[in-house]
């Protein structure tokens, strides 16, 4: 059986937890969890890869176990959970490893990779975007709105995000087989994102999403210049980030490998375990290889 740590560390003054398995000595993966979610989202994969890799899952801050100061003590912005994460790798002494993204994870992974190119030995995406291709109107219209012009006119459909329905909807849109989602999932989501301020907490996050925008070019440019091995794993069912966001990757990677897993939404490693962890383990095996 793999042994999983479930560990803290103080960082910039902030209690950060994180998940970590498998011997320090192997090559480094850091999984960054999406929203409304922690590194709980990894539970499951954690085990599957520890036996070949140092696995790292820290909860952001605001997130699962880890502190959640409220907004007058904490500036809640993309660029300061990246700062938080960066100082962890720091303390931890990580200085190379390859990096999977999901959601709120993306805009994350991809500053680190702008700020330290070097670091980064190869990406994986599962539903974490880095192209305009991938958001699906929808869903994001109602944050764009918010973001562009937060307020009582468009606050509440921003909130409802934080609704047990939402998040409910969250894990199973999509999913061909919904029985293989755990109930828990969505139950803790609602419990952690709606304890007292929590929801001033997220609010802010999603006004500030529509930044990450802006970086997408300099993503783009940063994929033609290291040409970083990257694999694009991605429910196809997802309708926050549409299959057309995995598919974009090949526009400045040609070399990406991309696998839509049909049958599966946003949360894909809920009912497509194995699928991801066997594209991730070959994945990462090739690039380590060819490095």
């Amino acid at each position: 059986m793999v042994e999983v740590r479930h560990q803290y560390a103080t960082v910039r003054g902030h209690r950060v937890f994180y998940r970590e398995a498998g011997p320090r000595e192997a090559p480094t993966l850091l999984l960054l969890h999406g929203f409304p979610t922690s590194s709980r989202m990894f539970r499951h994969l954690i085990p599957a890869l520890a036996d070949r890799f140092h696995v790292i899952a820290p909860d952001h801050i605001g997130f699962g176990s880890s502190d959640a100061p409220p907004v007058d003590a904490f500036t809640y912005t993309f660029d300061a959970l990246t700062d938080v994460t960066e100082a962890l790798l720091a303390q931890l002494d990580v200085t190379h490893y390859a990096v999977y993204v999901q959601d709120y994870g993306a805009p994350i992974g991809w500053r680190l990779a702008l700020r330290n190119p070097g670091a980064v030995t190869a990406v994986i995406t599962q539903n974490g975007n880095a192209y305009e291709d991938g958001f699906v109107p929808d869903f994001w219209k109602p944050v764009w709105a918010y973001g562009e012009n937060p307020g009582p006119r468009t606050e509440p459909a921003a909130r409802a995000a934080l609704s047990l329905d939402a998040i409910r909807w969250q894990y199973l849109h999509g999913v061909d087989r919904p029985e293989l989602v755990d109930p828990d999932t969505w139950a803790a989501d609602h419990r952690e994102v709606n304890r007292p301020g929590m929801d001033l907490v997220h609010l802010a996050l999603f006004r500030d999403y529509a930044g990450n925008r802006p970086l997408y070019p300099q993503v783009h440019a940063y994929f033609r210049d290291r040409h970083v091995p990257l694999l694009a794993v991605w429910g196809a069912n997802d309708e926050i980030f549409g299959p057309d966001g995995a598919r974009a990757f090949a526009r400045d990677l040609p070399d990406a490998e991309i696998h839509l897993v049909h049958g599966g939404g946003h949360f894909l490693l809920e009912s497509h375990l194995d699928t991801v962890a066997g594209y991730v383990r070959g994945f990462l095996t090739a690039a380590e290889s060819s490095a």
